[in-house]
């Protein structure tokens, strides 16, 4: 039953990406809502492989002060907007406080061991990515440390593949990405609890996405809903005040968050 009911959802998602691809050509416009523009999203202000990001975004605060603000159709702004404040809240009152006793009482190279385990497992993901967009050399290198972390680095707790330039890990990939390769439009913005901001295109994307990923597979769902939240959690520890200090710099934090993740996305996808 449940299978047939993320098919149908599944379709149904890929009708409406298919009728509204063209509504990301006529975007609403949208005034920029902080000190100008950004390149983090809500969520990955909080949650981001890259440790750089948050340097660059305050870069980005700088130099774009005069820029025209990020436009997309917001069809969906009042539940958008709800959506934002409760995900904002769900940070300040459970995912902060957690994700600080958990730095507390976890060493920093355990921490680093779990992160570097969960990007290897998700391997299969951005190789698939890569191969789709014809990354040629992003592929094998995404082959190569993963053979390398896998057997070496212990399943992927260590990381002896960043030894070797050859082998720097490449960015991270997803079907989004993908998708936007292949002209497909950002449809309209939409943003998911818990899940963060997103567009109608990512969105389907980020099925895809979960069907690559290996602890989508693991029984019961309660040990793979664990799994994730351990991983979001250990995420979180590496960036404690990130969140709150992009937030703090927003004027308007809904536009300013929204502007941020399709400001990073688009950059992502222009790699």
């Amino acid at each position: 039953m449940k299978k047939k009911l993320f098919q149908g959802f599944l379709a149904f998602l890929f009708l409406i990406l298919l009728f509204s691809s063209g509504c990301a050509h006529r975007p609403e416009s949208s005034s920029s809502g902080y000190m100008s523009g950004s390149s983090l999203s809500q969520n990955e202000a909080v949650i981001s492989d890259d440790e750089d990001d948050l340097n660059d975004d305050f870069g980005l605060l700088e130099d774009e002060f005069e820029e025209e603000a990020d436009q997309i159709s917001d069809p969906l702004y009042y539940w958008n907007k709800v959506m934002f404040h409760i995900n904002d809240k769900l940070y300040y009152w459970a995912m902060k406080p957690i994700s600080k006793g958990y730095k507390a009482a976890t060493p920093t190279f355990f921490r680093r061991g779990i992160k570097n385990f969960f990007r290897n497992l998700t391997t299969p993901l951005r190789f698939v990515n890569c191969v789709l967009q014809g990354k040629g050399n992003a592929a094998e290198r995404e082959f190569a440390r993963f053979l390398v972390n896998s057997s070496i680095g212990v399943l992927g707790i260590g990381d002896p593949a960043s030894k070797y330039p050859k082998l720097k890990a490449p960015d991270s990939e997803s079907f989004g990405q993908t998708f936007a390769t292949y002209g497909i439009g950002e449809g309209f913005y939409i943003v998911w609890p818990v899940l963060g901001p997103s567009t109608l295109r990512n969105s389907v994307g980020m099925i895809g996405d979960k069907l690559l990923s290996p602890v989508s597979y693991v029984d019961p769902t309660e040990a793979s809903a664990g799994i994730t939240a351990l991983d979001m959690v250990n995420s979180v520890s590496f960036k404690i005040g990130d969140y709150e200090s992009l937030k703090k710099a927003s004027i308007d934090p809904y536009t300013a968050f929204r502007n941020i993740y399709l400001q990073n996305f688009r950059k992502k996808v222009e790699k």
